[in-house]
């Protein structure tokens, strides 16, 4: 199966995707391609898994791990009052976790919906120079869990 997730976990594998973040002992972790909120992040996995049930225990366990340390250094960099996180898998059946910085200066009644209220094709697209201090940032925080951009996928 080829889905978003898939071609955009091929494409970090090349080099080719400019969102990249860190690669991280489950996966990699990136920027949204929109940025309906800023930071507004996903961890994908590597190998891709249709669910998170898909994982041994092992692989499981630290998906979740890598999630909630992705989570934590988002939260302090961005300054948010918190990340909400998000696994759907229902319009791109292939497992990814949604990481949504929540600021107190949202706008009612946004400050209170779930992430997906927001205008998503209205929101601005992903700028690496924007996001280059964030980006900068967030890799110095995820460097004791990084991995080499180009080392091999784990195996599950």
């Amino acid at each position: 199966m080829s889905t978003a997730i898939h071609r955009r976990v091929e494409a970090l594998r090349e080099g080719r995707d400019p969102t990249l973040i860190a690669r991280l002992s489950s996966g990699w972790a990136v920027f949204g391609e929109r940025q309906f909120l800023r930071g507004y992040c996903l961890l994908l996995p590597d190998p891709v898994v249709p669910h998170l049930n898909d994982f041994d225990a092992l692989a499981r366990t630290q998906f979740l791990a890598d999630m909630a340390a992705f989570g934590d250094a988002l939260l302090a960099e961005t300054g948010a009052l918190r990340i909400n996180y998000a696994m759907f898998g229902n319009m791109e059946p292939a497992l990814h976790a949604h990481l949504v910085p929540r600021y107190a200066d949202e706008k009612a009644p946004l400050d209170v919906a779930h992430p997906w209220a927001y205008d998503w094709a209205a929101a601005p697209a992903f700028d690496p120079v924007t996001f280059e201090a964030l980006t900068a940032a967030l890799r110095r925080r995820l460097s004791p869990l990084s991995r080499s951009a180009g080392a091999e996928p784990s195996s599950t």
